[in-house]
């Protein structure tokens, strides 16, 4: 196990990342870059949001200083998506851009993946009675996944801490299980995202003089870095036991239930009423247990410790046939999402 470059990678981040952040708020103060408060702003002063460009300059740094002796082909392709959604979350941080247009740079940042990088589902594990599958519905169905999760993760940046404690516990996840199936590259990779957002997270709940938010460049990384760590992991685990071959898109689900769920949930809703799905509101679960009188902090706390009940439940459950436990993790995953609004109904009655 290549624990130096584990390390490294780790610390590197972790030191990059507390290191530039307060540079990054200086400057952003001096040159007015701020996320400026309005009606569905939570925060009610002026905070800078250029906290992706901390986390794109640890990971990507950290990363490619850490590998080493590691080729990790994937890693170009990786960095080059990467890059080009670190320019749509700039401008869409400092000046805002549309929807459609934030879409279409997540559809051509997917494709680099998918068809240059190989980065695709090739498998589905049996579900619906489906195994290997041919390269055009691959690439439709990789493409899917991975606009979903940076989106999801995209959405659910909506208090200090969140999205951050999200990453982080996936990154964990993913990179024991990377290590577990000999894939040590992706595994620094996870060790980076860690280091990275653990620094960040520090400045982001704790910090006073030096608060930052992750914006829109940190959500978009952030979600395109957790969406190839799932394919990749359900792609490495075809190499293993017939057990792990078919837990291991029942773990995927489980791991981001919570993300998922809100997204589907906030999207029938605003498509219900008539809007855009991309139309901003505030009905997201975290805005739900804020309006419940709950803090930033500890309303991340339950979240994050709801997709660790989810996590468990799967676990425990493993041995039931895998579409009787999607359906079990589904059914459970949308009730935990009505909760807080059945008790602020309860509320506004009393």
């Amino acid at each position: 196990m290549p624990t130096i470059q584990l390390i490294s990678a780790f610390l590197i981040g972790l030191v990059l990342v507390y290191v530039s952040i307060p540079v990054i708020v200086r400057i952003s103060k001096e040159k007015h870059l701020y996320d400026e408060p309005n009606e569905r702003r939570i925060h009610k002063v002026v905070i800078p949001n250029l906290g992706g460009v901390a986390i794109f300059i640890g990971i990507s740094i950290a990363t490619l200083l850490s590998l080493h002796q590691f080729e990790f082909i994937e890693f170009r392709y990786i960095q080059a998506s990467l890059i080009i959604l670190f320019f749509i979350g700039i401008k869409d941080d400092i000046l805002i851009i549309s929807a459609r247009k934030k879409f279409i740079a997540q559809v051509i940042c997917a494709l680099i993946l998918i068809i240059p990088g190989g980065i695709r589902f090739t498998n589905l594990h049996g579900i619906l009675g489906l195994y290997e599958i041919d390269y055009i519905f691959s690439v439709l169905i990789t493409l899917l996944a991975i606009v979903s999760i940076i989106n999801a993760t995209n959405l659910v940046d909506g208090i200090d801490g969140l999205a951050a404690s999200i990453g982080i516990f996936s990154s964990i996840i993913f990179g024991i299980k990377f290590l577990i199936t000999f894939n040590e590259d992706y595994a620094i990779l996870c060790m980076a995202i860690i280091g990275s957002l653990l620094a960040f997270l520090w400045f982001n709940v704790y910090g006073s003089t030096n608060k930052i938010f992750l914006g829109d460049t940190g959500s978009l990384i952030l979600g395109l870095l957790i969406a190839v760590l799932v394919i990749q992991y359900n792609e490495f685990a075809l190499t293993t036991t017939p057990q792990e071959i078919s837990f291991s898109p029942v773990f995927s689900l489980a791991i981001l239930a919570t993300p998922l769920a809100d997204m589907i949930r906030v999207f029938t809703i605003r498509i219900y009423k008539g809007k855009s799905p991309f139309a901003p509101d505030m009905n997201h679960i975290h805005h739900r247990l804020l309006k419940l009188g709950f803090s930033h902090f500890n309303s991340t706390l339950i979240i994050v410790f709801t997709n660790g009940f989810i996590i468990t439940l799967a676990f425990a459950f493993r041995f039931l046939n895998k579409h009787a436990l999607m359906a079990l993790l589904i059914v459970v995953i949308f009730l935990l999402l009505q909760l807080p609004d059945l008790f602020l109904k309860r509320k506004r009655k009393a």
